[in-house]
């Protein structure tokens, strides 16, 4: 057994492709020994800015010997079928061997020689990498058969034991000698093997780990901020886009004028991460500090000095352009800046986003009018009041299709004018910030920015925040907003979007989402259950089609149902992580007018907590032995009169229904999810005994009608809290 080193040396390997480039030539590699019979005990992989390496560990010397089979013919078979497995195997009749009336072909190839195959696996390797973004170079680059790799490919060493192993591409040949670091060694490192290739390169100042690298950033910078009594900003993709840009990284404190703090702290630290890969620090009273961390790729003679004074300059022109863009775009009122929307398309078919903030404003204010959100201690309307379910509110239209207070019908009931007002107020303002210059040159700060203008421009603190945090939440783990004007802003964003692309047809595909909609529907979903909001979806919907198409009318008729189906498979994927089975989920959406999340999903945990005991999963193979015969039968009346000779598992099955159905049914209009499991419960015994005891399809027809008729009631009873054939098991 031996190891074997193979490096890839080039120009700087951009940072953010260095990670998954360690797996793809591990795995490149490993699928090439596979082919030739050949396993490393083990492989790792390396990555500095110029170089991309792989040690494999436990090479033996030489594939051993195989025997290669090829199924052919049956005996007896055409002549033309077994010449034409003669021709492709080489073989002659006399050299088949039989088998079960079947001939095969085994041919003997010898082992080969581990350089052998290596020298092979090397260009083919180079040739096949998947680097996102590649390039030609030289002369050779006039041709598209020419070879590719992120940056100029420099030099190959590829050693197995103490031997090179010989191979070339493109005039690239390989052997023992690499580079040191660009500037702390000159001339080449000679490599003898795998085992001294680290030590070697050290000694070099190359670290070709690139844990270490991380390690050394990580603690270099918390002392560099500890030295000068600051706190260190963690920020660990900050950590890995440094050990991606240095083979020697020294961090370094430096400063900036404390003149630039009156900029909002995140546009410093954008500036500082973004532009120029820097950390920023925090004082003792937690506050940003005019201080940050840089990572130098040398160990200079004078300390850094010189490294941190260029570094303080680059950084101060920076916040000087953003300290000039927050001067400027504070000039301007936000009311101003709303009017340029009207010049940047949101969608083709769906206007500007001027008219988006036109129906997200209008959309906003309903929400609070219409009462679904208000601004109360337990954070929500009523299940009655919001819920299609339990009875129309008082602004509710005369369609249940489409319950949306129509204007005709006069003035909707004022769930709290300052509320609603606030709400449109921050809906009409929560995209002006699109079009100011900070935004312009940092997109990240969308919103955030539009909050500190409008609080700057006197705007009330709970307009400020909407304008702030009207997008969120926007990935899994971001905050959920719970202000009661955020909350109507970022719904109406959010619903406006997702009705607004459904009924144009622009709806998720596949993989495809080109307007994050199911992450917008993942949001909404969020703001509801995490603010225990009790409403119905089909009603919100109808809000945000209807109310705006009376301003400008929609391109398309309402996608209700759909929307509602997107939700359903949206709310599963969310679920999931929470440990609730999607068929749960399914079991309680399928029998329709359950649309109130909060409700659903406490109905989904009672019914979760339920089935997974011993009597639920009794009580549902019950339910399926009762599907499946109602199934079979024709014209089952559930109000089949009983016979007079009733036996008694009839008798008691029949007493279990008249008690546990009026239960069930009453448990689930008051939300007492858990008492209406309880009164299914009490169904489990008579059902086991009724299916023990009778014979459901009698030969007496008045037997067989109530018999199915018990089965039909008890299935009623149980769709009363959900429906069990949805349920897997």
């Amino acid at each position: 057994m031996t190891d074997f080193l193979l490096e890839l040396r080039s120009e700087e390997i951009p940072a953010r492709m260095q990670v998954k480039a360690k797996e793809d030539l591990a795995r490149l590699f490993n699928d090439a020994l596979a082919k030739a019979g050949l396993a490393a005990a083990s492989v790792e992989t390396f990555a500095t800015p110029r170089r991309l390496a792989l040690i494999a560990t436990g090479l033996p010397l030489a594939t051993d010997a195989v025997s290669e089979e090829t199924k052919g013919p049956k005996v007896g078979a055409p002549p033309q079928a077994m010449e034409g497995f003669l021709r492709k195997t080489g073989l002659t009749e006399d050299q088949l061997i039989e088998r079960d009336g079947v001939y095969f072909a085994v041919v003997e190839k010898a082992g080969r020689q581990t350089a052998d195959v290596l020298a092979e696996a090397i260009p083919a390797i180079i040739r096949a990498f998947p680097w996102p973004k590649s390039q030609r170079w030289g002369a050779g680059s006039a041709s598209t058969e020419s070879l590719r790799w992120v940056r100029p490919l420099q030099g190959i060493v590829a050693i197995l034991g103490d031997d090179v192993v010989p191979c070339e591409i493109e005039g690239i040949v390989s052997g023992t000698a690499t580079m040191g670091h660009r500037f702390h060694h000159s001339g080449p490192v000679t490599i003898g093997n795998a085992g001294d290739y680290a030590e070697k390169l050290r000694n070099a100042h190359v670290l070709v780990h690139f844990s270490e690298r991380c390690a050394l950033i990580r603690d270099g910078a918390k002392a560099a901020a500890a030295a000068a009594g600051l706190t260190l900003v963690e920020d660990e993709g900050l950590v890995v886009e440094n050990a991606g840009l240095t083979e020697w990284p020294v961090p370094m404190l430096g400063r900036f004028d404390p003149a630039f703090l009156e900029v909002p702290q995140e546009v410093i630290q954008l500036t500082a991460r973004v532009n120029q890969k820097y950390f920023v620090c925090h004082d003792s009273a937690g506050k940003l500090a005019n201080a940050f961390v840089c990572t130098a790729n040398i160990d200079a003679h004078d300390g850094g000095a010189a490294i941190v004074a260029g570094n303080e300059k680059v950084l101060a022109a920076r916040l000087s352009d953003a300290k000039f863009f927050w001067e400027q775009d504070l000039k301007v009122a936000l009311d101003d800046q709303a009017t340029k929307l009207a010049q940047i398309t949101f969608h083709e078919k769906l206007g500007s986003v001027a008219d988006k903030v036109e129906r997200v404003a209008k959309l906003a204010r309903w929400l609070v009018e219409e009462g679904i959100v208000k601004s109360s201690p337990e954070r929500g309307g009523g299940a009655r009041e919001a819920s299609d379910g339990g009875g129309a509110s008082p602004s509710t239209s005369r369609d249940a299709a489409n319950p949306l207070h129509h204007p005709s019908d006069g003035p909707p009931p004022r769930a709290g004018e300052e509320l609603a007002d606030q709400a449109e107020r921050a809906a009409r303002l929560c995209k002006a910030d699109l079009v100011t210059g900070m935004v312009g040159e940092f997109p990240e700060l969308q919103g955030l920015m539009g909050g500190y203008y409008a609080r700057a421009q006197g705007e009330a603190d709970a307009v400020a925040d909407a304008v702030r945090d009207h997008y969120k939440p926007v990935g899994q783990g971001d905050d959920v907003p719970t202000a009661p004007v955020t909350v109507a802003v970022s719904l109406a964003d959010k619903l406006d979007t997702l009705v607004g692309f459904f009924t144009v047809g622009e709806k998720p595909t596949g993989s495809k989402d080109p307007f994050a909609l199911r992450r917008a529907a993942l949001s909404v979903i969020r703001l509801i259950t995490e603010n225990n909001y009790r409403l119905s979806l089909k009603r919100m919907f109808g809000l945000a089609y209807a109310f705006p198409a009376l301003i400008k009318p929609w391109p398309g008729s309402s996608p209700n149902d759909e929307l509602l189906n997107f939700f359903a498979d949206r709310l599963k994927v969310q679920q999931r992580e929470a440990g609730v089975r999607h068929d749960l989920i399914d079991a309680v959406f399928s029998l329709g007018g359950e649309d109130d999340l909060v409700r659903l999903l406490a109905r989904v945990n009672a019914l979760q907590a339920y089935i997974t005991t011993a009597e639920g999963a009794n009580l549902l193979a019950a339910y399926k032995r009762a599907a499946n015969i109602l199934k079979a039968a024709d014209g089952v009346d559930a109000a089949a009169p009983a016979p007079a000779d009733l036996v008694a598992e009839e008798r008691a099955l029949l007493t279990a229904l008249d008690t546990a159905a009026p239960n069930a049914a009453a448990a689930v209009d008051a939300e007492d999810f858990e008492g209406a499991m309880a009164a299914l419960a009490s169904l489990r015994a008579p059902i086991d005994a009724f299916f023990d005891g009778v014979m459901v399809n009698d030969e007496d027809p008045a037997k067989r009608a109530f018999r199915l008729g018990l089965l039909a009631r008890f299935r009623d009873a149980v769709h009363r809290v959900a429906d069990f054939a949805k349920i897997e098991g």
